[in-house]
């Protein structure tokens, strides 16, 4: 295996994937002569030339409609959103064009397109800068949404992401662009679907994905000093969602944790305790606890950001609290 950056195990996945298919261009904001807002795109378009990689105007409803008409002539574009609070301009095609063009169309029009780019906060951007829309993009029938937390899984799952015949969601995050970690030699791809349980465990689930995922693997780290088993999951996908095994893992632990950085209504937290409720209730031994962002815009202050979003603290109380731990 070898140690790349975040930002590499991107870059990997799409140009393996245009080496192959001619039909699959890259266009966005500042991604051929700048090399990509993050350097995802550095050196792509002295490979893949200018009409593969396309340098946009700020105009993401333009640019977003012309990779929906693109799909729609069965072409394979990558659309990079420099970031996903800037994809609300556009999302007008994201949702009535790129998700319902297959079905309003009676399955003529396969829509294979990506929408990909930073989600979630990044530190001091302010509140317009600094949203999470997993779960907004997860609520439209006829979008597959993934959010990756290493580069491994960046990899395989935009490899996929790409192959696929209907519109992906691709979320990223801006402060792990440059985190290292171990990606498998030669080709591989991840399932869109298919959770991973990170650590097994016998005492309590806890369920996260994206770059927040790295809270729950610490929580997980300092609940063990303790003597507590948690298991962990990473979602991977919030569309499709993969219950069955955080059903299955409810069953043998019995209690449930699900941390995640949105805002509390309509979560995918929300939206996996129904789940879990519905198939599970009998084996809980104790009510499922969300660990979630303020009900607030995000202050711009560091010391209100640590209070607002989900964070070690906060999780592991979580998880004492549901095993009757708490103080």
């Amino acid at each position: 295996m070898r140690t790349i950056e975040f930002r590499e195990a991107l870059r990997e996945a799409m140009t393996e994937e245009m080496r192959k298919d001619e039909k699959i261009f890259l266009m966005g904001e500042e991604v051929a002569e700048y090399n990509g807002a993050y350097k995802v795109s550095k050196g792509m378009l002295a490979e893949f030339g200018p009409k593969r990689i396309i340098d946009t105007p700020i105009a993401e409803l333009g640019f977003a409609g012309i990779a929906v008409g693109a799909a729609m002539n069965g072409l394979r574009p990558i659309v990079e959103f420099m970031t996903f609070n800037f994809s609300l301009v556009a999302i007008d095609q994201v949702i009535n064009s790129a998700a319902k063009m297959y079905s309003m169309s009676g399955g003529q029009f396969p829509m294979p397109m990506v929408f990909r780019g930073p989600t979630g906060n990044a530190g001091m951007l302010g509140a317009q800068h600094s949203q999470a829309f997993e779960n907004w993009y997860a609520n439209c029938p006829g979008l597959k949404v993934v959010v990756p937390s290493n580069p491994a899984d960046a990899k395989g799952l935009l490899k996929s992401a790409i192959r696929d015949n209907d519109p992906v969601i691709f979320m990223e995050s801006e402060v792990m662009y440059g985190e290292k970690g171990e990606v498998p030699d030669g080709e591989y791809i991840i399932p869109l679907g298919v959770a991973d349980v990170r650590k097994e465990g016998t005492d309590v689930t806890i369920v996260s994905f994206g770059k927040i995922f790295k809270v729950a693997m610490a929580a997980a780290a300092e609940l063990a000093k303790e003597g507590i088993n948690a298991e962990v999951i990473d979602l991977r996908t919030v569309r499709p969602i993969d219950y069955n095994t955080i059903i299955n893992s409810v069953k043998k632990t019995s209690r449930l944790v699900i941390v995640e950085e949105a805002w509390p209504l309509s979560s995918i937290a929300t939206e996996i305790t129904y789940m879990v409720q519905k198939n599970a209730f009998d084996y809980l031994d104790a009510p499922i606890r969300r660990v979630v962002s303020a009900d607030v815009p995000l202050p711009y202050a560091p010391t209100l950001i640590e209070v607002a979003l989900p964070n070690l603290a906060k999780t592991v109380a979580a998880v004492k609290d549901v095993m009757y731990l708490a103080k």
